[in-house]
């Protein structure tokens, strides 16, 4: 009995090892190819455990997830005004044939990466060549983002891959030819600005003008008041004078007499050359009669 002991442990670890070389599992983000001698036999995409003949059948598993691929360096593409231009893209896809992937691809990732970045590459040339630089770089993006991934899908599917999106990271000028762009756009911004300049300055000449005038019409109008009042006025003033002169005559031409005095002696300086019997001194000679 203790020499069979021995035999029943290795029996019974073999059948253990034999067990677990023969299970295994899939993961619910994972696909798994079961092929035997190179040829696919089964294709596990639930979840769950699953067996396998040891030592014959093979397993191949794959990501069902959306993987990226992002370019690594930025591709020099041509516009149709022949503007060299650097764009960098990355591009989203994932499995949805796995027996058809691995067909076309002997289940290689790299390969059939590097087949999709070519046929992505040949499409954005193209579309590159058909657009201005100021379309590629926003006016037509989308609608050339669309196109890229809408031809790159159609490729894609016959090996079992489905392009979910192409996005354009980064559209930049080569080095070589920034320098004159920026000069040309330097050039229109300084015309623009030379523009509005004239015009803010004709504007301004016509404001002025316009001022200048109502500042005229102004002044004439109130010259106009002014002397319409001050005529008023004098034609009052002549009025009154009248009136006076009428009521008391001989008072009338003393007052005239003592306002005549008053403005020629209004400084101690002042100096009148007279004769004595001068009808302006009629008042000083004889205050009592105006006439004398």
């Amino acid at each position: 009995m203790k020499q069979q002991m021995p035999l029943v442990v290795i029996a019974v670890i073999a059948i253990i090892l034999a067990i677990l070389a023969s299970v295994f599992t899939v993961d619910q983000r994972q696909a798994t190819i079961r092929f035997r001698f190179g040829e696919v036999i089964a294709l596990h995409t639930d979840p769950g455990l699953y067996f396998k003949v040891p030592m014959i059948d093979q397993l191949r598993t794959y990501d069902k997830r959306i993987q990226t691929l992002d370019s690594r360096d930025a591709e020099r593409v041509q516009t149709s005004e022949k503007n060299n231009v650097l764009v960098d893209s990355f591009v989203k896809y994932r499995i949805i044939d796995f027996k058809q992937f691995f067909e076309a691809t002997t289940g290689d990732i790299g390969r059939a990466e590097i087949r999709l970045s070519q046929t992505i590459n040949d499409d954005m040339r193209s579309e590159f060549s058909r657009r201005t630089l100021a379309e590629v770089i926003s006016g037509e993006r989308d609608k050339i983002m669309e196109s890229l991934r809408t031809k790159a899908d159609k490729d894609a599917r016959n090996i079992g891959i489905e392009v979910l999106d192409v996005r354009l990271k980064r559209v930049d000028l080569v080095q070589e030819i920034s320098a004159d762009v920026y000069k040309r756009m330097e050039s229109e911004r300084k015309r623009v600005a030379n523009e509005l300049r004239a015009t803010g300055a004709g504007e301004a000449d016509k404001i002025k003008a316009d001022a200048e005038r109502q500042r005229t019409i102004i002044l004439a109008e109130a010259y106009r008041e002014a002397q319409k009042t001050k005529g008023e006025g004098d034609a009052q003033a002549a009025r009154i004078y009248a009136q006076a002169f009428g009521r008391n005559a001989e008072f009338y031409s003393f007052y005239r007499s003592m306002e005549a005095y008053r403005e020629s002696f209004r400084n101690r300086s002042d100096v009148l050359v007279l004769e004595p019997n001068s009808e302006f001194f009629k008042y000083l000679r004889n205050p009592n009669r105006g006439g004398r």
